[in-house]
């Protein structure tokens, strides 16, 4: 089968595209035919090897799986005997290892079954974002009346949570660039701060969950506009080749150690478990893939 393969870290010329044997599923595995994937700020890091402490996981020289992707949506090709809720030919979405390939396998734990009026693509491109955001809102105790803030609005976890904050009953204030701005009002944010022409900081607004997909203002500001009680989520790390925000990480908690706002560093859990709701979400047009 074809495979995207990296042998080394570096930028996007270190990929290849590589002839290599089929994944064989584990017992708990399942083996998908991958009709689409998507690509993740984690598939970037891990193809560059930054922050440079993951390459303590990856591998310090280089990689030592070179396969990448997480993404997939796609068909059922084969499962190991203790599987139990997927069968040749069902179509599903979730997470894999080495998505980008023809065919990739993965624990029957982090699959869902696609619902018939999303498209491959369109699953492909849900779970990790998606899956991200509905956390971190439900963490948040997201419901009518709370406001929320999103910023990064318009990029993959920002249009999930812009749309699951509203199927929720938030109001919605989401930060993007210009020429994003009538795309993030139309998937449903109350509000839309343009950031080249408004510093959301300096609003003098105050919120109750704040979505940060982007962590380009300090943690003492992001703290300030934060309603009592309210909570602060930085999704994913800072730019960086060797902390990536780790030191954001650390002080979060110690900010939070006065007052009763609470400000964290967030990591999904990818297992449909903590999924749960997102196909719903789905199926029912709430929410959709912003490709």
């Amino acid at each position: 089968m074809k495979a995207i393969l990296y042998r080394e870290y570096g930028p996007p010329d270190v990929l290849r595209l590589e002839e290599v044997e089929p994944p064989r599923p584990a017992d708990d595995e399942v083996l998908l035919r991958v009709r689409a994937a998507s690509v993740n700020p984690m598939d970037w890091h891990f193809m560059r090897g930054t922050p440079y402490f993951i390459r303590l996981m990856l591998g310090v020289g280089r990689p030592k799986k070179p396969r990448l992707g997480a993404d997939v949506a796609g068909i059922v090709e084969s499962v190991g005997s203790k599987v139990t809720q997927f069968k040749r030919g069902d179509e599903v979405f979730g997470t894999t290892r080495g998505a980008f390939a023809d065919f990739a396998s993965g624990p029957e734990t982090t699959l869902l079954p696609k619902p018939g009026n999303v498209t491959f693509e369109q699953a492909a491109a849900a779970t990790v974002a998606g899956g991200t955001a509905l956390q971190a809102l439900r963490k948040g105790e997201v419901g009518p009346g709370r406001k929320v803030l999103v910023n990064g609005a318009a990029g993959g976890v920002g249009t999930f949570a812009v749309q699951i904050a509203r199927s929720f009953g938030a109001e919605v204030t989401g930060v993007c660039s210009t020429r994003n701005v009538e795309m993030v009002h139309s998937i449903g944010a109350d509000r839309v701060i343009d950031y080249t022409r408004e510093d959301f900081t300096k609003s003098g607004e105050r919120f109750d969950v704040f979505i940060d997909n982007v962590g380009n203002h300090s943690l003492s500001e992001c703290r300030r506009i934060l309603n009592p009680g309210g909570r602060y989520f930085q999704i994913g790390g800072s730019p960086g080749d060797w902390s990536g925000g780790l030191g954001r990480v650390f002080a979060a908690p110690l900010i939070s150690l006065s007052g009763n706002r609470k400000l964290s560093a967030f990591l999904a859990k990818p297992n449909k478990a903590h999924w749960a709701g997102l196909a719903d979400l789905l199926e029912s047009g709430q929410v959709k893939s912003v490709i």
